[in-house]
This record gives structure tokens, C-alpha cells and sequence, in this order.
């Protein structure tokens, strides 16, 4: 019996080692891929662009990281960035843009495909994006300015209303409903909208947030969706 329990104990142990290899070699080739993946142009800045600059990883070893480039605007949009000085990966899945002591200034996280994620205390969230992908995003959301109407299912039209790109606090924009609005839209009175993961957001000042997704017909209704959803189109 005890040789028996000896032998179940070694292939345990011989069964977590193997585990803990392939965990080992899993996150290694992670990192090894991220750090490939990484050197390019990218876009860093507030989580609907109202303040952006380019960061240029490249693959160089600088310190304890690697060489990054910051284009002079960065500094005076956004000021953390005045101390990094390189950018390096660390753990499985962060992106560390660094100070001179490797140090983080900002860590980011991937929440999509090609979109991280970082959030600096007291400041907010920021966006670390492919730099072509940033730009489409940007002919998307000037896309969204203009007359809007919004009608429910069956094609009723219950208001309407401009977007605008009119700055209305941080990351967000103003709107306007038109006269004669349904009572349900004017008494939510959405005054300021913002572009957040390819969802339109409304908002009131009372702080409660309407959001509308584009489905397959190219319209944009509201989710979660309901027996009787509303549904803007463009004007």
C-alpha cells in the first residue's frame, strides 16, 4: 500500500510539473507574440479622441524596454506622456509605455482585437489603438454628425435630433432634440452623445445613457432590445 500511494504521489508530482511547463512555455510564447505584435504606429489618447497623439513602438531595446517615439503634439495633449521614455510587455498581457526607471506611467490591457486599455488614477481611461484603425473610427464618428430621426419598429417616427461635434465635457459631444418629441424621449432629454466601441451613446443630465447598436439593415436600435424598439436613422 505504501509503495503504491508512493508512486500515486510521484505521478502527481510528475503531472503538475508537466502542467506547469506547458503554463510556463503558454506564457512565454504570449509575451514573445505580443512584443511582435506591438512595433508600429499607434494612437493613444482619451476614449473618444477629443485628445489624441501618435506613438511609434519600434522593436530597438532601449534600458529596460524598448524604443518608442512620441509626435510633438503629445506633450500638450496629454501631459502624462512628457515622462515616457519606452515601452516594454510585462506579465502575459500588459503594455507598459514607461519612465526612465521602467517604472509605469500608463499599463494597458487588450480589451479587442487591436484596443487596450490603460487607466491612470484620477484621470480616467485611455485608448491605445492601431493608428490606421484610430483614423477609420474617426471618419466613422464624423459620419455620425448631422439630423437623426428616431422611429420605432414599425417605422413611426417619434423625434428627432442633431448630433454634434461640439465639445460637451470630456470625450462626450452636445445634441439637440427637435420640437414634438415622443414623451418618453423627451422626458429622458439625451444633451450629450458620444461614439464608445461601436455603440452610439446618449446621455441626460440626469446621467442615464441610452445606447444604440447598428444591426445588419444599417440602422442603429437601442439595446438591449425590446418588443417595441426605437431605432435611429440618418436623415
Amino acid at each position: 500500500m505504501a509503495a503504491r500511494r508512493i508512486f500515486a504521489l510521484a505521478i502527481a508530482a510528475c503531472v503538475a510539473a508537466i502542467s506547469l511547463a506547458q503554463i510556463s512555455i503558454a506564457q512565454a510564447q504570449d509575451t514573445t507574440t505580443l512584443k511582435k505584435q506591438m512595433p508600429g504606429q499607434w494612437e493613444l489618447s482619451t476614449t473618444e479622441r477629443s485628445k489624441t497623439c501618435v506613438v511609434t513602438l519600434k522593436a530597438d531595446a532601449a534600458g529596460q524596454g524598448f524604443k518608442l517615439e512620441l509626435e510633438p503634439a503629445c506633450k500638450t495633449a496629454l501631459p502624462f506622456t512628457k515622462a515616457i521614455v519606452a515601452w516594454s510587455v510585462r506579465g502575459l498581457d500588459i503594455v507598459r509605455l514607461q519612465d526612465a526607471t521602467g517604472e509605469a506611467v500608463i499599463d494597458f490591457t487588450e480589451v479587442e482585437a487591436g484596443i487596450f486599455e490603460g487607466l491612470r488614477q484620477g484621470e480616467g481611461v485611455y485608448i491605445l489603438q492601431d493608428l490606421a484603425a484610430a483614423r477609420s473610427m474617426a471618419k466613422s464618428m464624423d459620419q455620425m454628425i448631422g439630423d437623426w430621426s428616431i422611429v420605432r419598429g414599425n417605422g413611426q417616427p417619434v423625434c428627432g435630433l442633431t448630433l454634434t461635434n461640439t465639445e460637451a465635457g470630456p470625450d462626450n459631444f452636445q445634441v439637440f432634440l427637435k420640437p414634438k418629441c415622443d414623451a418618453t424621449i423627451a422626458q429622458f432629454n439625451p444633451t450629450q452623445w458620444r461614439l464608445e466601441r461601436g455603440q452610439i451613446i446618449l446621455m441626460s443630465k440626469a446621467g442615464e445613457a441610452w445606447q444604440f447598436e447598428a444591426d445588419d439593415n444599417a440602422q442603429w436600435r437601442r439595446i438591449p432590445d425590446t418588443a417595441d424598439p426605437l431605432i435611429m436613422l440618418r436623415q
